[in-house]
């Protein structure tokens, strides 16, 4: 017989995430130390695999402890509801749209895609994940999550069977504070020669595209910073520190959040963004009006000059 989870153990494995670590764990538990530990090793024991890793004395989710607590954290709030409808605390639960966001993914385009699905009539509860492609592909695979956004479609050799559906493709621009924005405004793109400029990380697929535009044009900016999260390129961007990079489709949204200018446009340099799903046909609402606007909306805006 398959052997019954213990809800008790997932309840302190749970709540070891959500508050951070074992001691916090244990405080809100009003449990001792030793005790909360042996349940999560228990609850290792009874899974067969290994949910957490220490880096630099921290407890950090291994890539299978981030599944699981997406199914505990599920599975909590789903209890808090019931007990709140019981006590007439609650309407009734509305649909549900889990999104998994490919890391690389600006953050603004995250927003802006995902505004349609959350004005549907009977408000839509909004679940969003970021993580590498790959692993949101696995959670796809076991319908953890509804759709995934990407800047790729699905790999040909992905071990499941998914869906790419295009939802529409930017040109690229270049952005910075004012007083940097207006120096580089002349002669640009040869101003951007030896000039800061903050990129994403590394084996990212816009950093991957910048990196051989440059190359092709014989620019040399001079890199001054590599950053996984978009929203610190903006954020960093708006200091003075270098230039960045940025889909034009959301140029104006980039200008207000981070109080920048546009320098101007990488010409022959677009970027592709996709709903990835299980489904050839898209049958869940909330991600079919996040498709439609895209193509209809979004992506069919003009970049003003």
């Amino acid at each position: 017989m398959q052997p019954w989870l213990n809800y008790h153990h997932l309840l302190y494995f749970w709540t070891i995430v959500r508050e951070g670590g074992i001691s916090a764990a244990s405080r809100k538990l009003r449990l001792a130390q030793p005790t909360v530990s042996s349940q999560l090793r228990a609850l290792e024991d009874a899974l067969g695999v290994q949910l957490f890793h220490r880096e630099r004395g921290r407890l950090v989710l291994t890539e299978t402890g981030a599944h699981v607590y997406r199914y505990a954290d599920e599975i909590f709030t789903l209890g808090r509801e019931l007990q709140d409808s019981l006590a007439g605390k609650a309407a009734a639960r509305g649909p549900r749209l889990v999104v998994g966001v490919a890391d690389e993914v600006p953050k603004l385009i995250v927003q802006v895609l995902l505004q349609p699905a959350t004005e549907l009539p009977g408000p839509v509860r909004l679940i969003c994940y970021e993580d590498r492609q790959d692993r949101l592909l696995a959670d796809l695979a076991t319908h953890s999550i509804d759709v995934v956004i990407a800047e790729a479609p699905v790999p040909g050799d992905a071990p499941m069977r998914a869906h790419s559906h295009l939802l529409g493709e930017s040109e690229i621009g270049i952005f910075g504070a004012a007083a940097l924005a207006k120096r580089l405004r002349r002669d640009f793109p040869r101003s951007l020669d030896g000039v800061p400029l903050l990129v994403p990380i590394e084996n990212t697929i816009t950093r991957h595209v910048l990196a051989t535009w440059f190359d092709e044009h014989e620019v040399r900016p001079l890199i001054r910073a590599e950053l996984q999260d978009s929203a610190l390129l903006g954020a960093f961007g708006r200091t003075g520190l270098g230039a960045f990079a940025a889909p034009l489709v959301i140029a104006q949204e980039v200008c207000s959040q981070y109080d920048v200018e546009r320098v101007g446009t990488l010409e022959g340099l677009r970027q592709r963004y996709y709903a990835l799903t299980v489904e050839r046909r898209i049958r869940h609402p909330a991600v079919r009006a996040l498709t439609e606007s895209a193509r209809s909306k979004l992506f069919a805006r003009r970049a003003a000059p």
